[in-house]
């Protein structure tokens, strides 16, 4: 299963879901967990999704666009995300996990990877199983 991280160095889950540029794309699985990609929306911030706040269409299909180009990826890490934002990645079938403080992408992975293989929520295994 694919997993997208909000991030700005590609190293840390450090930024909210509307504002991120880049999302670091891993593969994860029973047996570990490797790099895919980075999928960039802007450099720097996204500024598209920022400058709309407010035009209520316009801005909702820039967020729609930022999902469909996630929906390959089951959980998407991230600082932050509007009820309406989490809302869409729900309905598409991924889980948005809201990380308390910045933490390295690496170490969510690795916590990510003992869970699917001790005692996953119902959510993950099947998110682990439909792959």
């Amino acid at each position: 299963m694919k997993v997208a991280f909000a991030t700005t160095d590609g190293v840390n889950v450090d930024e909210h879901f509307g504002r991120a540029g880049m999302f670091s794309i891993y593969e994860l699985n029973m047996e570990g967990y490797r790099f895919i990609e980075f999928r960039k929306f802007a450099d720097g911030r996204d500024k598209e999704i920022e400058d709309t706040k407010g035009l209520r269409k316009e801005h909702d299909d820039k967020v729609q666009g930022k999902v469909d180009r996630l929906a390959d990826c089951k959980i998407v890490y991230l600082t932050e995300i509007g009820g309406p934002s989490a809302a869409r990645l729900i309905k598409k079938g991924m889980m948005p996990v809201k990380v308390k403080e910045i933490v390295s992408i690496e170490e969510s992975l690795q916590k990510l990877s003992e869970t699917i293989k001790t005692s996953p929520p119902p959510w993950l295994k099947k998110a682990v199983n439909s792959e």
